[in-house]
């Protein structure tokens, strides 16, 4: 078993509050903790982010982690995140590849692969059940793909599970040591226990429709929620499902790409009308950004959101015309 970060530790780089009592403790000031919540057992529980020091400190203390590079990006970008890995990455990363760590048998990208799949995969990188997870990518905004990886990691029961707050981009702007070299990791057994109550459906959003138990949140910036901005993907008009939320991904991350306080992210939801007392879907165009809504939640409390993982792709291909809500060109049925 890995040893249990001191409590008096916090990854954050900040004092624990003076008003915090015994048996209310901060999951920033106590990094591995108990956790509980219906369908899902995390028998340890990392803190949701981790500063580039206690990354730094970590490693030289050889715990028991694993670091991965998740590095994702849209095809617009021209940029190879594999090749980019090969260059340069922080000292003992592996790369977690997105686009095979998923069902590859679905039309839709990115869909959550199967428990025994998730096993294998990050079982080759080394990880097993007591393996503390640190996750970065090299995204402009500090995190981007990041973040699904880490709500992976937790939906199919690891909570041993951190992101590196501020991402690569960071970690070179504070002159922290990058490599090109790669040491392949020795196979690890690990053990996937998939809580499906965590995973939405298409049914499920549309029946959410009527019966209204959850809230939905939408990722996607605020443009192709309305309607008015271009869809990455082709035959996909941008929009939204109706009554769904607004909350971009990007909101959630300061201009240096750190996540924002604690206090900030709780704000921007209850500007947004979410609240944070009730349960949450959420959903972007092919799951990529949902992360970010699900750890902002995460870090105000919220137990544990839940993901529409078709998203708005699988929407938008399925949905009768006026369960498209554009301000723009919407969808329209073909009349022969």
């Amino acid at each position: 078993m890995s040893t249990p970060l001191p409590q008096s530790v916090d990854p954050r780089g900040h004092q624990p509050p003076l008003t915090q009592t015994a048996d209310k403790i901060d999951a920033v000031s106590q990094p591995c903790k108990l956790f509980a919540f219906p369908g899902l057992t995390m028998a340890r529980q990392a803190s949701a982010l981790v500063t580039s020091k206690w990354l730094a400190d970590a490693f030289r203390a050889q715990r028991k982690m694993r670091i991965l590079d998740t590095s994702w990006y849209l095809p617009k970008l021209k940029r190879n995140p594999k090749s980019e890995f090969k260059r340069r990455h922080i000292p003992g990363a592996a790369f977690f590849d997105l686009d095979q760590c998923c069902d590859r048998s679905s039309p839709l990208d990115h869909m959550l692969p199967s428990e025994e799949l998730f096993a294998d995969y990050v079982g080759r990188l080394g990880i097993d059940n007591d393996t503390q997870v640190v996750l970065y990518d090299c995204s402009e905004f500090g995190a981007f793909s990041a973040p699904r990886v880490w709500w992976m990691f937790r939906v199919f029961g690891h909570g041993a599970v951190s992101l590196l707050d501020g991402g690569f981009k960071n970690w070179e702007l504070e002159g922290r040591p990058v490599t090109e070299q790669y040491t392949k990791p020795s196979s690890a057994e690990f053990c996937a226990s998939l809580n499906r109550a965590w995973v939405k459906t298409y049914q499920d959003i549309l029946d959410n429709l009527h019966t209204k138990k959850f809230q939905v949140v939408d990722a996607r910036p605020a443009g192709r929620f309305r309607g008015l901005d271009p869809e990455p993907r082709r035959n996909t008009e941008p929009g939204h499902i109706p009554g769904s939320i607004s909350l971009p991904f990007h909101l959630f991350l300061a201009p240096s790409g750190h996540f924002l306080p604690k206090q900030q992210l709780a704000d921007l939801f209850s500007r947004a009308g979410v609240d944070l007392r009730r349960p949450i879907c959420v959903l972007c165009g092919s799951a990529v950004t949902t992360g970010h809504v699900a750890l902002a939640a995460h870090e105000s409390g919220h137990p544990g959101v839940w993901v529409y993982d078709g998203g708005w792709s699988e929407w938008y291909t399925r949905a009768v015309p006026e369960n498209v809500i554009s301000e723009g060109k919407g969808k329209h049925l073909l009349l022969f």
